[in-house]
């Protein structure tokens, strides 16, 4: 069991009681809940979900864009050098 929690059973749970005071107590004082960090996550995941889509459409016509001078400009000097 020690080896599973990195130390003897009592210990770890004092280290881990003072622990939570601690972040309890700063949590407090920045007025932060954990019901707040959890819809603070989503809300956060939800944000880069729809921004990503965004900016995946974003890329599309760019490239879009770029394809329309790119590719004819390819294809003509193919020709030319098969020509040659």
């Amino acid at each position: 069991m020690q080896r599973l929690l990195g130390g003897s059973p009592a210990a770890v749970l004092v280290k881990l009681v003072f622990l939570s005071l601690l972040v309890g107590a700063f949590m407090a004082l920045l007025g932060i809940t954990p019901q707040g960090l959890f819809e603070g996550a989503f809300e956060l995941v939800r944000d880069l979900w729809e921004t990503g889509f965004e900016a995946f459409g974003t890329l599309g016509r760019w490239l879009v864009y770029g394809a329309m001078v790119v590719v004819p400009v390819f294809v003509v000097l193919r020709i030319i050098a098969a020509l040659r």
